[in-house]
């Protein structure tokens, strides 16, 4: 065969097999070059008095046949422990800006009983309130962060609140806390001056709620050594404006600036199944999704502006999935259905947090229990453990760890004339060297293989746990609650240090190199 017959077959060769080589992912991950702390408030909660997240959810009382201590569930509180849940906040979400604490303390019996307007107008007996919270959290081993009541509050009803809570001297408040059983006072550092002012807290404009912030933030006082972060109403999802007047009025008055953002697949009339949907649906709610990365880019690129040092925490702390109610349930309890597709949303959420770890201080999931995109679904007795929660059980590893430099080059997933990444991916280092990487492949229907190249470091072990199904529909229920569960990952191959892996479509993959 003569060169110019060794050259044509070549070419022939190199056009055969060049998209085959065009699937392969790369990965390059720099094990030696981390700065950044990926804080484990990123992994929060958030529980709102909506539905049964709080009655019927955390809350059975103590006389209940389900196992309880003080009237608290063990076996959510078991579930949440186990996934190292960092913060819980509570109690609203719009409930917050109606809700005036002293109506939830004292002997449950006295309590006044109110109407919850913002979810179904049933009946509010306040029967969990600071106390059981509190207690909540002790149980729980997480740190509180509480939201006041701005919207139909007032400055005074903040002050004492904080004062009950965490003065440890003598005083009329702390004096009530001692009368209502406690006498030592609740250390929390976590408080919200609001929440969404721009809409059910009050319809505010940017320009006044700075104002009244700077005025609530300087009567939440620091007691004791219980010192206070302060969290501002931020954003809803892409209003720059408000961001803007925030950090330029009262940014030196707050430790942390909150944003909102739901994954809407329709539209806010009509926002789609929780189960029934198609794959250009599935498209869509992923496209929506990525968006949280562009937000977080250009709100931190603000911050930027004001804060160079990064010293307030943008804290992201309404964010997933919302669909329409599960049909034949009450349309102001938001209860939902949980499957593979919110899995995959909430891995490339975390991915995205952890990749802007040095702004993003916090986050928390709506809503923990029976609500929107929950990690626990109860059913009298029963208890469930959604694909989101598998998702949180995985990830639990980067909490507190280095985050690691990565860069990588994804194939594309297409939807007609549409394209997003395939794939979604984050590394860390935790204190005992050991690196954790997180992948998630959002492509319904094509496996991604991804050459890896670790610097700095030289792998000897890999491990892994995935969380796939056959179909994106697939969801845990009471009848079979472990259908969507974690299991070893075997598709990881060491080779001189370096290694490749495989995802499998519609898969959420941690991997723990030794």
């Amino acid at each position: 065969m003569n060169f110019k017959s060794i050259f044509q077959v070549a070419v022939m060769l190199l056009l055969i097999c060049a998209p085959l080589m065009a699937q392969n992912n790369r990965l390059i991950i720099e094990s030696d070059k981390g700065q950044t702390t990926i804080n484990r408030h990123i992994y929060g909660h958030f529980s709102e008095h909506l539905g049964r997240c709080i009655y019927g959810g955390y809350w059975v009382g103590e006389n209940s046949s389900i196992p309880n201590t003080r009237g608290i569930r063990n076996d959510i509180v078991e579930a949440l422990k186990d996934v190292g849940i960092p913060n819980l906040r509570w109690p609203g979400g719009c409930f917050a800006d109606e809700y005036h604490w002293l109506d939830g303390i004292g002997p449950r019996e006295e309590r006044p009983k109110m109407i919850n307007t913002h979810w179904g107008g049933v009946v509010e007996d306040n029967s969990f309130g600071t106390h059981e919270f509190l207690d909540l959290c002790e149980q729980l081993g997480t740190e509180p962060f509480i939201s006041a009541n701005v919207g139909s509050g007032t400055v005074d009803e903040m002050s004492k609140w904080i004062e009950y809570v965490t003065f440890d001297g003598e005083s009329p408040m702390a004096n009530l806390r001692r009368e209502n059983g406690r006498d030592e006072p609740w250390k929390v550092r976590f408080w919200g001056i609001g929440n969404e002012t721009w809409g059910c807290g009050g319809n505010m404009t940017p320009e006044y709620y700075s104002d009244l912030y700077r005025h609530f933030a300087t009567f939440a006082r620091n007691y004791g050594d219980n010192r206070l972060y302060r969290v501002a109403v931020g954003a809803n999802a892409a209003d720059y404006n408000w961001t803007e007047v925030l950090m330029k009025n009262a940014g030196h008055h707050m430790q942390g600036l909150s944003l909102h953002y739901y994954t809407v697949p329709k539209d806010w009339s009509d926002k789609g199944s929780a189960l029934d949907f198609n794959d250009e649906e599935y498209f869509t709610t992923i496209e929506k999704t990525l968006f949280m990365d562009e937000l977080i880019t250009k709100h931190g690129a603000i911050m930027d502006k004001y804060d160079p040092n990064k010293r307030i925490g943008m804290i992201v702390d309404e964010w997933g999935t919302w669909y329409n109610v599960e049909p034949g349930t009450n349309p102001g309890f938001l209860y939902q259905q949980n499957t593979m597709r919110d899995a995959i949303v909430a891995g490339i959420n975390l991915n995205i947090f952890n990749k802007h770890a040095d702004r993003v201080q916090m986050a928390n999931l709506a809503q923990t229990v029976n609500v929107l995109q929950a990690v626990v679904l109860t059913d009298e007795e029963k208890m469930i453990l959604t694909p989101t929660y598998w998702v949180f059980h995985m990830y639990k590893v980067h909490q507190n760890a280095t985050l690691l430099p990565i860069s990588f080059t994804s194939n594309k997933y297409k939807q007609g004339n549409r394209e997003i990444d395939a794939v979604s991916i984050s590394a860390s280092k935790d204190v005992n060297g050991k690196i954790h990487i997180t992948l998630v492949n959002a492509d319904l229907n094509t496996e991604q293989k991804i050459d890896t190249q670790l610097l700095g470091a030289k792998a000897k072990k890999v491990i892994g746990q995935i969380l796939t199904t056959d179909k994106i529909d697939d969801h845990n229920t009471f009848d079979n609650p472990s259908k969507v569960k974690v299991k070893d990952f075997k598709g990881a191959s060491l080779s001189n240090g370096n290694f490749s892996i495989t995802l499998p479509p519609c898969s959420v993959v941690m991997l723990e190199l030794q």
